[in-house]
């Protein structure tokens, strides 16, 4: 398993009957988590003072309910801050677990610049979200394409960028559907030196698009493929779907791409460590392919 354990913003302090009791610098939040399946004692004093709960509807969906909660703050990780707010189905604004991938994939660019620091490095971020991912791209120097199909998230992403002093960074910002922003990319002639896409389970373009993991995961992987330079340095994709598991991404990243480049698939669960008892939480996996 991979793990994301170079938080100092950032802790799991516990989790137990489907909840888990978290550190978002100061504030302390319960959110459900269906990974957690165990019922252990909540013998933390902070299951009973913290400052926000999300509390899941039998019916679907949810609501918070705030205790000392400001509507906006922020934590950092590294050079990079994150404004985060509580917002609809439980989220923050933030994955924590994928600032894994996060050091993971840094340091491939950092490596690419020293061996040809005048060689400009190309990644694309697709559903990048609030721009976890994108900026720590920029932050180890490529330039960075980040399409999302919502305008909030993007103009969230543009908000960290600013946070983390990223805001005349080499960033292009595009609100778009993925699919057809990568055919359109294809047709442009556009290539990339490392592709980075976070899929949803479920979701709709700007324009009513639909979109199934199950269904649609494997060709975008292929058509996005295309997109790689002659000389690439990476591929990630990123999964919280139960169905696709690690094994399931090495065999579509395997196929879809060693045959043209060669290199290296790897897949694994991602976590975060539980500081209460040094357990892992699972949180999703990831599959990586590079040179």
């Amino acid at each position: 398993m991979w793990i994301a354990d170079s938080w100092k913003d950032y802790e799991v302090i516990d989790c137990s009957k489907g909840e888990k009791l978290e550190r978002w610098d100061k504030y302390i939040l319960v959110r459900p988590d269906p990974q957690v399946i165990w019922d252990t004692p909540k013998t933390d004093k902070r299951w009973k003072k913290k400052n926000g709960h999300y509390h899941r509807s039998q019916k679907g969906g949810g609501e918070w309910e705030f205790f000392d909660l400001p509507q906006e703050w922020s934590i950092r990780y590294g050079t990079l801050t994150f404004r985060l707010k509580p917002f609809s189905f439980k989220h923050t604004g933030l994955f924590p677990e994928q600032a894994v991938n996060w050091d993971w994939f840094s340091s491939i660019i950092k490596d690419a610049k020293t061996k040809s620091p005048d060689h400009p490095i190309k990644i694309l971020n697709l559903f990048a979200y609030t721009g976890g991912a994108t900026l720590a791209a920029a932050s180890a120097g490529a330039a960075v394409t980040h399409v999302d199909a919502s305008k909030g998230m993007v103009t969230w992403a543009k908000e960290n960028a600013a946070a983390s002093g990223l805001s005349d960074a080499p960033i292009r910002w595009l609100v778009d559907d993925c699919v057809k922003f990568v055919e359109r990319e294809l047709r442009r002639g556009n290539t990339y030196d490392g592709i980075i896409m976070d899929p949803p389970s479920y979701g709709r373009g700007p324009k009513g698009e639909i979109w199934k993991i199950e269904e649609n995961v494997f060709a975008l992987i292929g058509l996005a493929a295309k997109l790689l330079s002659e000389a690439p340095l990476f591929f990630l994709v990123n999964s919280y779907t139960t169905g696709l598991q690690p094994a399931v991404l090495t065999y579509m990243m395997h196929t879809a791409l060693v045959p043209k480049f060669g290199g290296h698939v790897e897949s694994s669960e991602i976590g975060l460590p539980v500081s209460s008892n040094g357990l892992i939480l699972p949180c999703g996996a990831s599959g990586r392919w590079f040179t």
